[in-house]
């Protein structure tokens, strides 16, 4: 295993915790972490149900935090590792924020936008694009947000059924 890929699982295993977090509050379980060099610069799950706000992905309080941190809207030189692969907005607010590098875990077939359905970090049009990685530690990123599904059907066919 490369020295790049061993910092890369140890990020993922960083957003998986951060995941982990999100599935406790009832959310979609998503972790992301912005890193600069060895340092956190920001880090995020998702909250959009608790917050009442479509745009608390991961991704998105990451970016946020790591801009605040830096005090500036661009963030340079950091890499973001986020559990899922990320839906167009938070792509294109990576682009616009100038993360460097996206490595993300779970491919998302039905909204990814870092090359499953489409792929705006790359797109040749923009005036920035981002070195993506995805995959990395997949099974176990997409197994935490399948049970997530997995239980959450679940719980809605008991609940349809006492209503029965």
């Amino acid at each position: 295993m490369s020295e790049q890929d061993s910092q890369d699982d140890f990020w993922m295993r960083h957003a998986l915790m951060l995941a982990k977090k999100a599935e406790q509050m009832n959310e979609i379980p998503v972790g992301a972490v912005i890193v600069s060099g060895d340092q956190i610069i920001g880090e995020g799950w998702n909250t959009p149900i608790t917050d009442h706000d479509p745009s608390a992905h991961a991704e998105m309080k990451a970016l946020r935090q790591a801009a605040r941190q830096r005090e500036n809207y661009r963030v340079i030189d950091a890499t973001l590792y986020v559990t899922l692969e990320p839906c167009p907005m938070c792509a294109g607010a990576l682009v616009h924020g100038r993360i460097n590098r996206l490595v993300f875990g779970a491919f998302d077939a039905k909204t990814g936008a870092a090359g499953s359905v489409m792929q705006l970090c790359q797109h040749a049009s923009l005036n920035h694009q981002i070195a993506v990685a995805g995959g990395v530690l997949a099974e176990p990123c997409g197994d935490i947000i399948s049970s997530f599904f997995k239980r959450r059907r679940a719980e809605k066919k008991r609940l349809k059924q006492k209503v029965s």
